[in-house]
């Protein structure tokens, strides 16, 4: 059974689709309710998660309340996707306390909260696999990105840490870090956000996406699923970007 945070955003309901697309039990996990009833009510029955349920990831208490519930009901957790994120942006002069706050309590303190819950009882049965969904910004400067940057930062790092923690259990901790994505968080950045982070601005020292094209929620949910298969079984400790080549990452 595999638990993903965020689901009822764009990239999350793509990995719950990819994912119940393979076979998998997914218990889909986001504070707003009508996103779950919507994941739920748009795939046919095949597709849709085998639950839904409506979780604050800042909560440790709601946490462990989401788990002994979908362990009751459908076996033990295998695998956990932490995809649940918010951004502010802007610069970091004009940040409010209250932003920088949010951002990291759901970032990488929601992160914290469900790999523990989650990694407590993969060890009791020495197998499992963690997934978190950071960003490209994590592995190069973003003017006006500042603060979000940091919180993905710190999710990157927490994952890649508890994945030296886990690994003599058979655990497998990976990152996956996107770029723009068409999912509804780029479309509050504004009308003109896919092109202009297409074509990138020499001002703000953004080289652009040289595969000129932003991402689809499917190619971040087929490299969270790859991550999560057995194909991958060999592979813990990475961070894989998806971004179509925008951080120059090698």
């Amino acid at each position: 059974m595999t638990v993903v945070t965020g689901a009822g955003g764009g990239i999350g309901a793509a990995v719950c689709r990819t994912l119940a697309e393979s076979g998998a039990r997914v218990v889909a996990v986001d504070r707003d309710e009508d996103a779950l009833r919507r994941l739920r009510d748009a795939h046919r029955p095949a597709l849709a998660p085998s639950a839904c349920y409506p979780a604050d990831v800042r909560v440790a208490s709601e946490t462990e309340e989401v788990f002994e519930k979908a362990e009751h009901e459908l076996g033990p957790v295998s695998a956990l996707v932490n995809i649940a994120g918010v951004l502010c942006a802007g610069p970091v002069m004009s940040c409010a306390e209250a932003d920088w706050h949010e951002m990291f309590a759901v970032n990488a303190t929601g992160v914290f909260l469900w790999s523990r819950a989650a990694t407590r009882r993969m060890t009791e049965r020495r197998s499992g696999a963690i997934v978190t969904v950071a960003s490209n910004a994590v592995g190069v400067p973003r003017a006006g990105m500042a603060a979000y940057a940091a919180s993905k930062a710190a999710a990157q790092a927490f994952t890649l840490g508890l994945g030296l923690e886990v690994a003599a259990y058979g655990i497998r901790c990976n990152v996956v870090c996107p770029g723009s994505t068409d999912t509804p968080m780029l479309a509050s950045m504004g009308p003109d956000a896919v092109a202009a982070a297409i074509r990138g601005d020499l001002a703000l020292h953004r080289t652009g996406i040289p595969l000129r094209q932003v991402a689809e929620p499917q190619d971040v949910a087929g490299a969270v699923g790859f991550l999560l298969s057995d194909q991958a079984r060999h592979i813990t400790l990475h961070s894989l970007y998806v971004d179509g080549g925008a951080a120059l990452h090698g």
